[in-house]
C-alpha cells in the first residue's frame, strides 16, 4: 500500500528554487550532492539570473517548467519563500523541503512567515518539510535533497558495508542527523533514510516515524528529538514500531534547565517535561540513549545480530586481562556470565594451549588466533545452549592478519543464532574492519557502549506492547458538582474519588464538636483525626494530624488542638473541619498520582511513598490511562520493588489490588483531563496478599 509521503522521499522529479553554480555555497552544493550521488530522476534549477548551469537549463520561474514536480527544495532568503511556495502550489508541486533559515527559530515576523507556510500546506495540500532543515537522503533511491557534506561521493573510495539490514534516521537536528549517518558509515552500518526535520512548519517527526516504521527497506530506527509537535501521529507512530517488533532508539534532548532554554530557541518550542518522554518512551519499548555514540553501537547491533533468547552472555578473548574487563562490562549491567558446564568447558580446552583458561570468560590466547581456536569457540558456542550471547574480545590492528577465515565465520554469523558482538581494545585497522565486513560484522571500539547494547538487545527482547486499559471497569460519572475549587480539601478529593468509583475507607468530616460522638460511634477506635481544608496541603508540617487515638477524652481534645493549630500557623485559611477516619493496618507505603503534560496530556505516576518521596524520587511515569497488567510493570521497574515482594522475610504486599488502584485512577484521569489536573494519593498503604490497599491521604487539583 503506497504511503503519502512516497513522492516526497522517492520523487521523480526535482526542482531547486535558488539553484547556484558556485559549489561552495549551499545553493550549488545541493545541485552537486544530487549529481554525485547519481540521482535518476529530473533535476530543474530555478533561478532568474541564470540560463543554465552545469549543463541543465535553468529557468527563471517554477511556473515556466511545464513538467510534473515531485519535490521542490527551497534555498532563498527567508521573505522570498512564501511567495515561492504560492508559485509551487499553483504549479502543482507536491512536496518541498526548506533549507532557508529566519524564520520561527528567530521568533517576530520570522514566525509568523513561518505559520502563514503552515497555513498554505494546510490549505493546498502540499506537504512542507521546514523550513531550517538540511533536508534529507535517501540511499535507496540516491535522493541527496542536502547540502550536508556527509553524502558527499569522493571517487574512488569504496564503502565499508557490514549490514544488510539498515538504519533510518529521524532528526530534529540536522547536523545530529547526519552526523548520525556520517558515523553509522565509518562502522559499516546500511542506512536507507536521513531526515532533518528542521522547524516542522508542516511535516513534523512524528509523520517521518510513521514513514520508517512502514518502510521494508529500514530494519531500525534512530531518532533525536528536542519536543514532539505532531503528537497524535507521533504516538501512532510509536504504537506500530510496537506491534511489528521495529526497534526504535532515541535520544531526547533539552533534559536539563539550560538544554531547555537551547531547545527553545533552537526549534522554537519548548522541550517538554522530559519524565513524559521517558514514560511515553516505556510504553512503546523505545530504547533510550543519550549518548550519540552509544546510540550508534546499539543500532549497529541491532541491524547486525538476533535478539537474544536470554541474559547469559559468554566472553571468548585472545587477552586474559581484556576478557575479564569484557566480563565486567556485561556483568555491570547485570547480565550473566556463567560457568560453563565441564562438558563444554572439555571441548573447549581441546582448542587452546593448557595457559588458557574456558570456564567463561574464555580465553584461547593469542595462540587461539592462529590455531583456530578463536573461530572453533566461537562456533561450539553459537551452538550452546548455556549462552544467549557471545562477546569477543580481541585486537584487530594488524593491516595485515586475519583474526578469522571469511569462509568459516561467515555461515556461524549467518545462521543468526544469538548476537555475536566483536570488541576491538585496541584501534580497529581499515583492513580488518572490511574483512570482518565481509562477514556481516560490525566491529565495535567501545567497551562499555557494547556492555549497555547487549543489555539494551535483552531488555528490548523481552519487552511486549501492554495491553490496554480495561475503560469499562470505572463507572462514567459527572464529577463537576464535587470540583468546588482549583485545590480541593482531603476530605472534598476523597468524595470525588468515592463518586468516581475508587473504594476508600468510611470517614467523617466533622465540623463541630456536637458531631464527635456520632463520628466515632461510626468509625470506632483506633482513629484518625485530620484538621480540613482547601489552603493546607500539608497538613502534618502545621500539627494538623492526630494518630492512633483510642480514647473519647484523646478525640475532644484532639478537635481543640487540630482546631487551634490551624488557626496559629495558618490564619487565612478556610476551615471545613476535622476528618476522622479509621486507623489502618500497616502496609508498605507508596505514592500513586497523575498529572498533565502539555504534550502529551494526563501522566500516571506510582513511586514509594510517605514522607521520603522527594527524597529519594523512586518513580515511575507513564501515559494514562494504563491498564492492571502495565502498571504492574511500573511496579517492576522501581528500585523499592523488593519492599512489595517479601523483602527481608516481609510478608508479600497487595500488588494486584494496587496495580488495579494504579489503573483505575489513570483511566480517572484521563477520562476528566479537561477538568483534573492533578491526582495524588499519598501514602496508599499496599498490605499483605490478598489484604488490598487503604488510601490513606488524597488531593486532586482542578484545572481552574
Amino acid at each position: 500500500m503506497p504511503h503519502p509521503l512516497d513522492s516526497f522521499f522517492s520523487p521523480a522529479s526535482i526542482a531547486l528554487i535558488g539553484a547556484s553554480r558556485d559549489h561552495e555555497k549551499i545553493p550549488g552544493r545541493l545541485l552537486a550532492m544530487l549529481r554525485k550521488n547519481e540521482y535518476p530522476g529530473k533535476i530543474y534549477p530555478v533561478n532568474p539570473n541564470y540560463a543554465e548551469i552545469d549543463g541543465l537549463a535553468c529557468y527563471k520561474s517554477i511556473a515556466e517548467i511545464g513538467a510534473p514536480i515531485d519535490l521542490a527544495v527551497v534555498i532563498i532568503p527567508a521573505r522570498a519563500v512564501l511567495p515561492a511556495l504560492e508559485q509551487c502550489a499553483v504549479a502543482g508541486v507536491r512536496n518541498a523541503v526548506i533549507i532557508s533559515s529566519g524564520f520561527a527559530e528567530e521568533g517576530g515576523d520570522s514566525a509568523a512567515m513561518q505559520d502563514a507556510i503552515a497555513a498554505l500546506a494546510k490549505r493546498t495540500g502540499m506537504r512542507i518539510s521546514g523550513p531550517n532543515a538540511e533536508g534529507f537522503f535517501s540511499q535507496m533511491q540516491r535522493v541527496a535533497a542536502t547540502f550536508s557534506p556527509a553524502v558527499d561521493v569522493k571517487p574512488g573510495v569504496v564503502p565499508l558495508v557490514a549490514t544488510q539490514r539498515r538504519i533510518g534516521i529521524v532528526a530534529q537536528s540536522g547536523g545530529i542527523g547526519f552526523a548520525y549517518y556520517h558515523r553509522a558509515r565509518a562502522l559499516g552500518v546500511a542506512v536507507s533514510y536521513v531526515v532533518s526535520a528542521g522547524n516542522e512548519s508542516d511535516l513534523g517527526a512524528g509523520e517521518f516515524l510513521d514513514y520508517l516504521v512502514q518502510d521494508s527497506s529500514t530494519d531500525v530506527i534512530l531518532l533525536f528529538i528536542e519536543g514532539i509537535r505532531d503528537v497524535g501521529k507521533f504516538l501512532a507512530a510509536a504504537r506500530r514500531a510496537a506491534e511489528v517488533k521495529k526497534p526504535v532508539i532515541v535520544t531526547k534532548v533539552g533534559r536539563s534547565g539550560a538544554g531547555q532554554r537551547a531547545a527553545a530557541s533552537h526549534t522554537a518550542s519548548m522541550a517538554g517535561w522530559s519524565a513524559a518522554y521517558d514514560a511515553v518512551f516505556a510504553k512503546y519499548g523505545f530504547i533510550v540513549s543519550n549518548d550519540l555514540d552509544e546510540a550508534l553501537t546499539i543500532a549497529a547491533v541491532l541491524a547486525s545480530n538476533p535478539l537474544p533468547k536470554g541474559d547469559r552472555v559468554a566472553v571468548v578473548t585472545v587477552s586474559g586481562g581484556a576478557g575479564i574487563w569484557g566480563a565486567d562490562a556485561v556483568a555491570l549491567r547485570g547480565l550473566q556470565v556463567p560457568e560453563l558446564s565441564e562438558p563444554v568447558q572439555a571441548e573447549i580446552k581441546t582448542l587452546m594451549p593448557s595457559y588458557g583458561t574456558a570456564r567463561n570468560p574464555i580465553d584461547v590466547t593469542a595462540q587461539g588466533v592462529t590455531s583456530g581456536g578463536l573461530q572453533k569457540s566461537v562456533d561450539l558456542l553459537t551452538a550452546s545452549d548455556e549462552v544467549d550471547a557471545i562477546l569477543v574480545v580481541l585486537s584487530l590492528s594488524s593491516e595485515m592478519r586475519k583474526p578469522f577465515r571469511e569462509e568459516e565465520l561467515t555461515p556461524v554469523l549467518a545462521a543468526q543464532h544469538k548476537p555475536v558482538l566483536f570488541y576491538s581494545y585496541t584501534v580497529p585497522s581499515d583492513f580488518a574492519r572490511r574483512e570482518l565486513a565481509k562477514s556481516g560484522v560490525v566491529v565495535l571500539s567501545g567497551l562499555s557502549h557494547a556492555g549497555v547494547a547487549m543489555r539494551q538487545l535483552v531488555d528490548y527482547a523481552r519487552f511486549e506492547l501492554p495491553k490496554p486499559a480495561d475503560e469499562a471497569r470505572l463507572p462514567s460519572r459527572d464529577l463537576s458538582a464535587h470540583l468546588t475549587s482549583p485545590v480541593l480539601s482531603e476530605a472534598d478529593s476523597k468524595a470525588l474519588l468515592r463518586a468516581a468509583g475508587i473504594a476508600l475507607p468510611d470517614e467523617v468530616l466533622v465540623k463541630d464538636k456536637a458531631g464527635l460522638d456520632e463520628a466515632v460511634a461510626r468509625i470506632g477506635f483506633p482513629l484518625v483525626m485530620k484538621i480540613q481544608s482547601p489552603d493546607i496541603a500539608h497538613k502534618s508540617e502545621i500539627g494538623g494530624v492526630r494518630v492512633n487515638i483510642v480514647a473519647k477524652g484523646e478525640v475532644f481534645l484532639a478537635f481543640e488542638a487540630l482546631l487551634g493549630n490551624a488557626r496559629k500557623h495558618r490564619p487565612e485559611a478556610v476551615i471545613q473541619g476535622v476528618l476522622v477516619g479509621p486507623m489502618a493496618k500497616q502496609g508498605v507505603e507508596i505514592i500513586v498520582g497523575t498529572m498533565t503534560d502539555k504534550t502529551f496530556g494526563p501522566m500516571v505516576m506510582v513511586g514509594l511513598g510517605g514522607i521520603t518521596t522527594e527524597l529519594f524520587r523512586d518513580v515511575a511515569y507513564r501515559p494514562a490511562p494504563v491498564s492492571a497488567e502495565e502498571a504492574g510493570a511500573m511496579l517492576k521497574g522501581l528500585k523499592a520493588a523488593p519492599l512489595l515482594n517479601g523483602f527481608r522475610g516481609a510478608a508479600k504486599a497487595d500488588v494486584v489490588a494496587l496495580s488495579q488502584l494504579i489503573a483505575d485512577v489513570s483511566v480517572l484521569a484521563a477520562r476528566h483531563a479537561r477538568d483534573i489536573a492533578e491526582i495524588e494519593l499519598n501514602p496508599v498503604l499496599v498490605h499483605a496478599e490478598g489484604q488490598g490497599v487503604t488510601i490513606v491521604d488524597a488531593l486532586v487539583v482542578g484545572r481552574g
